[in-house]
């Protein structure tokens, strides 16, 4: 009787019940530190976000970043919300897509109120309460959002930017901007002695965030055991190029019986770094399961977009790929893919990956997949590769770049094809990025004899 009762008062009423008191996210937030910022974050799952902000705001798109950030220096320093998220939402932005909708909830409950006719009376009730837990919910995103005004020397500022949703792992790039009044601000411009000033220069921090929702294909691949320590061999400088000239040309099919895609690409770096530099312009891709598989079928047929699309195995070193990650465009059939594989060989004690990048631009009919379509590729697999350079320098995240042998070139009118059949041509180099573990890494210098190491 008392579960009827409650389910009656909150058809009659529009409830609004958001914790106030609930921090549980706050024990696995991450923190960093610089001389002048000390700055804590966490990303907000699913079951948290109702907790907080009494309303499911992912279903709209919107991921809740928690911020903590504590001002160490002598100078005012202001948050760059768009370097965590270009197109975030402001508080009442994101208040206001959760809103509840008056009229549907009203439609609702008339629609029940032809079963229980004395119900309706009660429908200006629902109308009152709807509008108040609506202007409930504004305050409560306004009081809980992060305010984008200077912090004060030796203060502390917290509270949630609102982000749009990644999943599998979200990268956050906290970067603090020093003030000044404006009078100094001018002199110091018009002054060049007191130009190139440390304390001007921005605090930048980027934190690599796991936020649970997919199950990334990487999850149950076990790295250590496939790279035990006593079988590292260390590369220097002088025997990295032929050594990774000397990689496989292409990946093949199971049986190593046939070659695929070429592996035109090898990236150096800590599994973490990589993960930290590609997270944040790539997304990961989920295991081949049902529902993955559905998602892709619904996504192929909508001509919609799946960023966590699983990606079908190639191998190399008789296994597939040991992570896969994606760039998607308009639609599940545009997008690039990018497959690696933890090699034996280390560079300045740092994992060597060799890949294979290609781009998807189109759909067609093939006998040789079990669904009987195919991604048609861009037979020009070097853009793909050289996008890539591109892309991570963008981001800020080469140390160094360039190329070396070992795919074998093939002209536009003598093309390879894959194991698909798709054709594609190259110059017969492979890129090499040695990763940069912050933003601060040098620019990519290109060098087509070898890679600058």
């Amino acid at each position: 009787m008392h579960a009827l009762l409650s389910r009656l008062w909150h058809l009659i009423i529009t409830p609004y019940e958001p914790d106030g008191s609930f921090t549980g996210f706050i024990e696995r937030a991450v923190t960093q530190e610089d001389p002048r910022a000390r700055v804590t974050v966490a990303v907000l799952a699913p079951e948290e976000t109702r907790r907080v902000f009494g309303v499911d705001v992912g279903r709209h798109g919107i991921q809740p970043v928690f911020l903590r950030i504590e001002n160490r220096s002598s100078r005012l320093l202001r948050l760059q919300a768009v370097t965590i998220d270009p197109r975030y939402f402001t508080p009442l932005e994101a208040a206001a897509v959760s809103h509840f909708s008056i009229s549907r909830r009203l439609s609702a409950f008339g629609a029940l109120g032809w079963l229980f006719l004395p119900l309706l009376l009660f429908a200006p009730l629902k109308l009152v309460t709807a509008w108040l837990a609506n202007h409930r919910m504004d305050a409560t995103f306004r009081q809980r959002g992060f305010r984008l005004v200077p912090i004060q020397p030796a203060a502390t500022a917290e509270g949630f930017v609102f982000t749009t949703v990644d999943l599998g792992t979200k990268v956050v790039h906290v970067r603090l901007v020093p003030l000044e009044p404006l009078r100094e601000s001018i002199a110091r411009l018009l002054t060049p002695a007191n130009a190139g000033d440390p304390a001007d220069t921005p605090v930048d921090l980027v934190f690599t965030v796991p936020v649970p929702g997919i199950a990334a294909d990487y999850l149950d691949r076990d790295l250590s055991a496939l790279r035990p320590a006593h079988e590292v061999e260390s590369c220097s400088a002088d025997d990295l190029v032929p050594r990774l000239e000397a990689m496989p040309a292409a990946t093949t099919n199971a049986a190593g019986s046939r070659a695929g895609d070429p592996a035109n690409l090898v990236v150096i770096g800590d599994f973490e770094t990589l993960l930290g530099a590609f997270a944040a312009r790539w997304d990961e891709s989920e295991t081949i399961s049902l529902a993955t598989c559905w998602k892709t079928v619904k996504a192929f047929l909508l001509g919609s977009d799946y960023r966590y699309s699983p990606v079908s195995p190639l191998h190399l070193f008789g296994r597939d790929q040991d992570i896969a990650l994606q760039r998607t465009r308009g639609s599940i059939n545009e997008r690039l893919h990018l497959r690696l594989w933890l090699t034996p060989l280390a560079f300045e004690g740092k994992p060597v990956w060799v890949g294979q990048i290609s781009r998807d631009i189109g759909v067609r009919f093939t006998t040789r997949a079990w669904n009987l379509t195919t991604h048609r590729i861009d037979p020009d697999v070097d853009e793909s590769r050289d996008y890539c350079i591109e892309d991570l320098s963008a981001a800020g995240r080469v140390w160094a770049a360039g190329y070396v042998g070992g795919v074998g070139a093939c002209p536009a009118n003598a093309p390879r094809r894959n194991l698909t059949g798709d054709p594609y041509f190259t110059d017969g180099k492979r890129a090499v990025i040695v990763l940069s573990p912050t933003r601060a890494g040098r620019a990519s210098e290109y060098d087509s004899g070898h890679a600058r190491c």
